[in-house]
């Protein structure tokens, strides 16, 4: 069984039991988050794909972790110009477990 659901502005494909990294959510480690914007849930034999969303569709997910994800170099040059620009970037994530995939039908 797996679901396509939304967060963040992406996508993602998940199992119950997978551990997956979104962007930064606004709750405490140990807290149980609900994603209600569910495009596609796969039981094996019957697909339910949502227009845009399944109705009473629902992935339960447990927040394991608040982090920061590796540096990326910024940099930004202009060849013989006398330019150049150097920064650096962590974008912050939680990490989640999903823990039940709900079809609501």
């Amino acid at each position: 069984m797996y679901a396509v659901i939304t967060s963040g502005g992406k996508q993602h494909r998940v199992r119950p039991g997978e551990v997956l990294r979104l962007e930064k959510l606004d709750l405490a480690q140990g807290e149980m988050v609900d994603f209600e914007q569910v495009a596609l849930i796969d039981d094996g034999d019957k697909l339910l794909l949502g227009a845009p969303y399944i109705e009473g569709g629902k992935v339960s997910a447990e927040v394991l972790s608040h982090g920061q994800g590796d540096k990326i170099s910024i940099i930004k040059m202009r060849r013989r110009k006398h330019y150049r620009r150097q920064a650096g970037h962590r974008q912050h994530y939680t990490e989640v477990k999903i823990t039940n995939i709900t079809r609501g039908d």
